[in-house]
């Protein structure tokens, strides 16, 4: 604040994120699922209106506002890069029989005796190879859901299963909108944040499919899995598919574990993609040049998969809607969500009205461990009272940014808090977006699965626990700790 703005008032702090909660409320009501492709984005820039007038008002300028908005956005600017790369490499992973190779081989899991845990560990996979939560819940989540009423099993527990595996593969994976977004938020890089991520997502995981190991352990195991099957011929039938087509996959990893910087790793990924796509599917290549012969005519075919994506026609929904997408076309709705978002937050920030609102529970938040544990509930309050994801990301990662600098904390323990529950538990809510999408797709209610979402419920937990606990709490190094490392 300069000498001539004035700070604002608590009542002021709230009408913006009233406004902001009445819009996003009604673009849900009118918009259903569709509410993320615009409406959202709609409510949010009426917001930032709303809190630019509230600056105004208290003397800010258009020049401050718009000088705090530009490096508000400059925050999520790299997130926003490697999310455009993200979407090429989807569309070449796509193409070069990467992701159809393990989808083919998580499919090889699944046992009927072990069918809740094997649902979870697939779900996984899936996720994990193509960074999205809800294309796993609509494609191979579909079938087994489809399988589990064959098999007369709980379509709760098989459902929690799922949006277990869907999430933690998602939360995990460097393809994920999110997994990009918690770090730009915070301050830190991509890869760190996701190696960090592994000591609540990694014990959350494993009680997880202990705990559906225990749920399955009387299933019937004389149905038969033709559907699954079915899947795997038709994946067979349409890619050449065989472990070389994990080499993308392994070259990424070992980049990512070598702790190259995320963009040129991720996008150097979608370029080997394409040269595998070219390499093990000239088929699917030739038949997505409409039968041209020529290298010029294949080259085509990679360019538009990095640009627009992969179209996978194989006679089965399920599967065309699994194996189609990606592109960096794919990812603009997503950048337009961030950016608006952000445009928001910052400001929310430049005005003063985020410090006003959390004031009152950052003096209460003595501790790390309460400031964490403020930071969750905040979170998933966000995720209740705005109904996405990324508002529940955003949101409070702009709030508590600047205590956590202030505390020497590193940013990784914010960009994880904001995951462990922004992103985890916005699909244990009806009236969220991700709730609505997995009632949807799975036709089974949040209100019935959260109570075996057991990976979602668990890893905040864990983070609580370590919080209090500070284990795996990591510290800024001080100046005088990073010149005797130079030295």
């Amino acid at each position: 604040m300069t000498q001539d703005t004035r700070q604002p008032t608590l009542t002021q702090a709230l009408i913006p994120l009233v406004v902001l909660i009445a819009l996003l409320a009604s673009s849900v009501y009118l918009f259903g699922e569709d509410s993320s492709y615009g409406p959202n984005q709609i409510a949010l820039w009426i917001s930032a209106g709303v809190a630019a007038i509230i600056g105004f008002r208290n003397g800010f300028t258009w020049e401050q506002l718009e000088d705090g908005v530009t490096k508000g956005i400059s925050v999520a600017l790299g997130a926003l890069l490697i999310i455009l790369a993200v979407g090429s490499l989807i569309g070449t992973w796509l193409l070069s029989g990467t992701v159809p190779t393990l989808i083919y081989y998580g499919l090889e899991l699944l046992n009927p005796s072990l069918f809740y845990a094997a649902s979870c560990v697939i779900c996984s996979i899936v996720a994990l190879s193509i960074g999205s939560s809800w294309t796993t819940a609509a494609t191979i989540g579909v079938a087994l859901m489809g399988v589990s009423q064959g098999m007369d099993m709980s379509p709760a527990i098989t459902a929690g299963a799922i949006v277990s595996g869907a999430y933690f593969g998602d939360k995990m994976s460097p393809l994920s909108d999110t997994t990009n977004l918690a770090p730009a938020v915070s301050g830190t890089e991509l890869f760190a944040h996701i190696r960090y991520m592994g000591y609540t997502a990694g014990p959350a995981i494993i009680i997880a499919i202990l705990l559906f190991l225990i749920l399955g352990f009387h299933a019937d195991t004389d149905v038969s899995l033709g559907r699954l099957a079915e899947m795997q011929a038709e994946l067979q039938g349409t890619f050449n598919i065989g472990w070389e087509m994990m080499v993308p996959l392994a070259v990424l990893l070992f980049l990512a574990a070598t702790r190259k910087p995320a963009l040129p790793t991720v996008f150097f990924g979608a370029l080997l993609g394409g040269v595998w796509a070219l390499i093990f599917q000239p088929e699917m290549v030739h038949r997505l040049a409409g039968g041209e012969e020529g290298i010029v005519a294949s080259l085509k075919v990679v360019w538009m998969a990095l640009s627009d994506g992969t179209v996978v026609d194989t006679g089965n929904d399920n599967l065309d809607s699994l194996l189609s997408g990606g592109g960096m076309s794919s990812m603009l709705n997503t950048a337009w969500l961030i950016l608006s978002a952000m445009t928001f937050g910052a400001i929310m920030e430049k005005v003063g009205l985020l410090r006003r609102f959390i004031q009152g529970m950052l003096h209460s938040a003595k501790s790390v461990g309460s400031l964490v544990t403020g930071t969750l509930f905040t979170c998933f309050g966000a995720n209740v009272l705005t109904a996405d994801q990324y508002m529940a990301i955003v949101l409070p990662g702009r709030m508590f940014k600047e205590e956590y600098a202030r505390r020497n904390l590193d940013p990784r323990v914010l960009s994880r808090t904001l995951e462990d529950s922004g992103t985890i538990t916005s699909a244990l809510i009806p009236w969220n977006t991700c709730g609505a999408y997995m009632f949807s797709v799975l036709a089974v209610s949040p209100l019935d699965y959260a109570p075996f979402a057991f990976f979602n419920l668990l890893t905040p937990v864990f983070a609580m626990l370590y919080a209090y606990t500070g284990w795996t709490i990591l510290y800024r190094k001080s100046p005088a700790q990073q010149t005797a490392e130079a030295a």
